[in-house]
């Protein structure tokens, strides 16, 4: 881990992350890029008990309706199979990603709980959202541990994040909001005006040599946070989520 931070620049564009190389315990494992799918059709639950139990939990049925079968009972069934590598064999060897008996496919699925240094929950968080999942909950969790927002601010900030490709910056929402102070501007440290978009944002980027894209986000966050003796709740709200207890 201290060997891959060392590869961040604040002067300039990573570029494409290339692969690490960790100790050998068996054969590399080669995984294509063949095109797997990861569908919008995700929820998460974060829950805490009166007894401080706490759980998170993605799930998912993949694509809209999932395999478009339901049970007698009323249920969709998933076809969480599109998450393994369609092609089995990448350049004469098995993909590591390919589908066998007992495996689970790869998945940016992030349900996460967080303890504190006495061994408490301190943290319940997760998303929906595809392959930006880990984005998401990345976001959520550095707002809430390292800049101690509140939770709904948490979930509420722009999303922002790369998955070894452009940057990829949330249509539609507020630059401010990110961090205080931003600049932008490649000729001098002009400050983003308040109230601006976050797509400003992409012109200091792009001075760094970073490629950009301003898309439209998924998120769905839902995130449980102990605050003194108890809890508060939080849901995103980009989605149709709600924060509830007694």
């Amino acid at each position: 881990m201290r060997e891959r931070s060392q590869l961040i620049r604040l002067d300039a564009s990573v570029g494409d992350a290339r692969p690490g190389q960790p100790p050998p315990a068996n054969e590399p494992a080669f995984a294509p890029s063949d095109g797997a799918l990861e569908f919008p059709s995700t929820s998460h639950l974060s829950i805490v008990d009166r007894y401080g139990g706490a759980v998170a939990m993605t799930t998912t049925i993949e694509d809209a309706f999932g395999s478009r079968l339901m049970t007698a009972g009323g249920f969709l069934l998933n076809n969480e199979l599109t998450d393994f590598n369609f092609v089995p064999v990448a350049a004469g060897h098995p993909a590591a990603n390919r589908v066998e008996g007992g495996k689970r496919p790869r998945s940016a699925m992030a349900p996460t709980i967080v303890y504190d240094a006495q061994g408490r929950v301190t943290v319940v968080v997760g998303s929906p959202g595809g392959p930006a999942i880990i984005n998401y909950v990345a976001k959520t969790l550095i707002a809430l541990l390292d800049r101690r927002l509140d939770p709904q601010a948490a979930v509420d900030l722009p999303n922002v994040g790369s998955r070894n490709g452009p940057t990829e910056i949330e249509r539609g929402t507020r630059a401010e909001a990110l961090a205080p102070g931003l600049r932008a501007s490649r000729n001098g440290p002009t400050e983003i005006e308040r109230g601006t978009r976050a797509e400003a944002l992409a012109a200091g980027l792009r001075a760094l040599g970073e490629t950009t894209r301003i898309v439209d986000q998924n998120s769905g966050l839902q995130v449980i946070v102990r605050q003194g003796s108890g809890w508060r709740g939080a849901a995103d709200s980009r989605r149709e989520g709600t924060a509830r207890g007694d």
